[in-house]
């Protein structure tokens, strides 16, 4: 596995909300930091945390590799999508330390930008550890 077929797999597992699919990308042991205070090990962890894309609807995944060795590379992606749960937009707003969409009881949920940098390190065909960084904003109507 390299970086592309990495974030082919990454891009798939998204927009599928598929956490086998995100889970397979990695070692039994691997480890993913959603932030850089924040780590799942192993495939259950994994598992469990990528459910929480279930709360997203229409999906949509663009990367671009900005690096690559054989054993690592750094990738650029964008994630647009629609919150499907008050429940998702509590834990996106919680995240951001403010609720920078003001909305009212009824109002449409927003559509969501997520734009970020991905570093990878594998072994032995597989994902032994990702970090991410990103920021998150609602997309403009």
């Amino acid at each position: 596995m390299d970086i592309g077929s990495f974030m082919q797999g990454y891009k798939a597992a998204w927009e599928a909300r598929d956490e086998d699919l995100f889970a397979s990308l990695f070692h039994s042991d691997g480890r993913y930091h959603n932030t850089p205070f924040q780590v799942r090990r192993g495939s259950a962890e994994l598992r469990e945390y990528w459910k929480r894309v279930k709360l997203q609807e229409d999906v949509r995944v663009e990367f671009e590799v900005l690096a690559q060795a054989p054993a690592s590379g750094i990738a650029h992606w964008r994630t647009t999508y629609r919150v499907a749960s008050e429940e998702l937009f509590r834990i996106w707003a919680q995240s951001t330390g403010t609720n920078l969409v003001a909305r009212k009881p009824g109002d449409p949920l927003p559509r969501m930008i997520l734009d970020g940098i991905l570093s990878a390190e594998f072994r032995d065909g597989r994902c032994a550890e990702a970090r991410i960084w990103w920021h998150s904003q609602p997309q403009p109507d």
